[in-house]
């Protein structure tokens, strides 16, 4: 049994504000003056009642973030280690291209309808009777809601094909940017996995050049104990304590955009969007359930999925007005 020793080296709704009002304007109160209450609660309703930057800001920090702790160690050990160039540089390729998503998603028009394109849009999709009624007007935008539509809080606009508000890239995702933020999604799913995979192999790498699975260790009580998981990766988390921090983030975000990922390649598959998708359960239902009172017994069924071929293809090529009278 040898003794081993490592050199010391250098993811909003209404119940979520209802939590934060709580906290701030309840159990704080007690000791935080009015005048800081009534500053703080501005603050809060600017946060989560209007378009904001600060979640797109602390987007590219935690990016920057990661990606600093990526360079400066595991870039620099793995290098030395002798792993494959390419591999090394994934991680690099996949944020030019999530970068290039996240701007597309971000700047691009989602649909916004106004009143010279509310006719045309009007037309595209049909209303269902259930989740959209026809004639229902938007009290803000003063047009009659196109199927499918909603009017954005955040935004103060009605999109087409409303999908949900997106804080991190600070815009609606509709009809028009569904694509860009599918691929955002997916490109940075992908690289939290690429970084994950990058630094647990260099982590076993380190782990199998230093014998230490076949090595011991001397617990408080002065035992000699052979070495478990445990202690592997104690002792590996006060060696390279940045390493194996940003290992347990990234891996985490794996999870949840991972998850994140195949809710939204389901709501593709079967034309939802994430608005629709919540309304009808909102009210109770199923496909085959009804979204009114007995005394208007309205049965929901999904009319806009056409098959998986072609729903796919709506996410990619959104319909238009010329194409729909051509099939007509």
């Amino acid at each position: 049994m040898t003794q081993v020793s490592f050199p010391h080296t250098s993811v909003i709704t209404a119940s979520t504000n209802r939590i934060v009002r709580a906290f701030f304007f309840d159990v704080l109160s007690l000791v935080i003056p009015t005048r800081l209450q009534r500053a703080t609660q501005k603050v809060l309703h600017r946060l989560f009642h209007t378009r904001s930057h600060l979640f797109a800001v602390l987007h590219v920090a935690l990016q920057a973030a990661v990606y600093a702790e990526y360079t400066w160690e595991v870039f620099a050990y793995c290098w030395e280690l002798e792993f494959h160039l390419l591999l090394l540089l994934l991680p690099y390729l996949l944020l030019a291209g999530n970068i290039g998503c996240f701007v597309l998603c971000s700047r691009a028009d989602p649909g916004i309808i106004t009143k010279s394109n509310h006719a045309s849009l009007r037309k595209i999709y049909a209303y269902d009777g259930a989740l959209f009624q026809k004639g229902i007007l938007c009290p803000t935008c003063d047009v009659e809601k196109p199927a499918r539509s909603k009017h954005c809080r955040f935004c103060n606009i009605c999109v087409h094909r409303f999908d949900h508000h997106c804080v991190w890239v600070n815009n609606c995702i509709g009809a028009f940017n569904a694509r860009y933020f599918f691929f955002y999604l997916f490109t940075l799913t992908v690289t939290a996995a690429a970084i994950a995979i990058i630094t647990v192999a260099f982590l076993i790498q380190v782990v199998l050049l230093s014998n230490m699975m076949h090595g011991s260790y001397i617990d408080d009580q002065g035992q000699e104990q052979a070495v478990e998981i445990l202690f592997l990766i104690q002792h590996l988390f006060l060696t390279f304590p940045r390493i194996v921090f940003m290992l347990g983030f990234v891996t985490l975000l794996t999870l949840l955009l991972g998850a994140y990922c195949c809710f939204n390649l389901y709501l593709a598959l079967t034309n939802q969007t994430s608005n629709e998708w919540h309304k009808s359960r909102r009210s109770g239902c199923s496909h085959h359930e009804t979204l009114q009172p007995c005394d208007r017994r309205v049965v929901y069924k999904n009319i806009y999925s056409k098959g998986v071929w072609m729903n796919l293809k709506e996410i990619f090529k959104p319909p238009t007005v010329l194409e729909k009278e051509k099939k007509t």
